[in-house]
């Protein structure tokens, strides 16, 4: 008899798998983007779609479990008074488990460089904030390699043309192996709007003076005006293009004067006409050149810069309205005309819209 044959298999039961438990939620961020991701989140549940329970609703003054109505809580953490030390990442931060979903609705580095952490312990990240994969090259890598090692997922649509398919569509030509050679694009919904409307007819402080009622912009401007917004989202599409861009490698033109930069807040309206003079120079020698101006970013094979360029008036980049972005991809597949994506960039309702097609996308995996 063969020592196979003397082997005696004892029965063992079948086992049920264990499901798991249900996704949970946590906002990040109680300001206009977070706002409008809780009203949009109503919206879609009495739509009937699932969507993970919010259970903690944050940001830098509270941490607040969300029972009872979402709104409510939002209004409380939003009425939060100030704290005397930051918040050190979140309070609930270890409540977290494998599977959850964290909405990064803030524009902070502190929270950022949580991202890395959780999704190395499997948690997911749905993020507006740019500072991830558009600050720091080592934060950026490391988110890569930290969802690369837990299969948790990294929404990050939000960060580039408030949810446009551009950061999709970049991503599909790569692992398509298609070669990118430049992208370049007005990335900013609110200089996009100042700058379709920069005819001369009224003082371009005037135009800013209106965008930021509208809320086009930060409540600061010169977060806008200085391009530092468009050199994360450049950082964004660079990497996202496999281009391991640091931040200094990215030229950036400001177009706040040196007297407006150092004006405090409580004073800034009353100073914006220190940008007139300089505007309307450009925007003479935009004419004489037969052009038009643009606040254009752009990577290729010879370097990345920001700033304001005068485009000829058919320049793809010239078209659309409004807040719109407009992105040009350039590649082996898009050589003899760019493959053009457009759309609105700014606002609460399309940054909240794209960040909950992250959540639903994350969801249902």
């Amino acid at each position: 008899m063969s020592a196979a044959a003397g082997l005696r298999v004892q029965p063992t039961g079948l086992r049920r798998p264990v499901a798991a438990p249900p996704r949970r939620l946590a906002l990040l961020g109680t300001g206009t983007v977070g706002a409008a991701f809780v009203a949009r989140y109503g919206l879609l549940q009495a739509r009937g779609l699932r969507l993970p329970r919010i259970a903690w609703l944050a940001n830098s003054r509270t941490v607040l479990r969300a029972e009872g109505a979402l709104e409510a809580v939002l209004a409380e953490a939003v009425a939060a008074p100030p704290r005397s030390t930051a918040l050190q990442g979140w309070a609930e931060a270890e409540a977290l488990r494998e599977g959850d979903i964290v909405v990064d609705a803030t524009a902070s580095d502190l929270v950022a460089n949580w991202h890395p952490e959780w999704l190395a312990r499997g948690v997911n990240v749905v993020t507006a904030n740019k500072l991830g994969h558009g600050g720091l090259l080592a934060r950026s890598q490391a988110i890569g390699e930290a969802q690369a090692g837990s299969g948790a997922q990294y929404g990050d649509s939000a960060t580039v043309g408030a949810g446009l398919p551009v950061l999709s569509s970049l991503r599909a030509l790569v692992a398509g192996g298609d070669r990118i050679h430049a992208v370049e694009g007005v990335l900013s919904g609110s200089l996009a709007w100042l700058f379709h409307r920069h005819d001369g007819a009224q003082p371009f402080s005037a135009l800013v003076a209106q965008a930021m009622d509208a809320g086009y912009t930060e409540p600061d401007p010169r977060a806008d005006l200085s391009g530092e917004d468009v050199r994360r989202k450049l950082l964004i599409l660079a990497r996202a293009a496999g281009l391991p861009l640091e931040i200094r490698q990215v030229r950036v033109e400001s177009l706040v004067p040196e007297e407006l930069a150092g004006v405090d807040e409580a004073s800034l309206r009353q100073a914006l006409p220190l940008l007139d003079a300089p505007l309307a120079e450009r925007l003479r020698d935009a004419r004489e050149q037969g052009g038009k101006l643009r606040f254009v970013g752009r990577f290729d094979a010879q370097g990345a810069d920001v700033g304001l360029r005068v485009l000829p008036a058919a320049h793809p980049l010239c078209g659309g309205s409004g807040t719109d972005n407009r992105v040009a991809i350039g590649s082996d597949r898009y050589s003899a005309q760019p493959l053009l994506i457009q759309g609105p960039g700014a606002g609460a309702e399309v940054t909240a819209a794209a960040l909950l097609d992250d959540v639903l996308r994350i969801g249902a995996g």
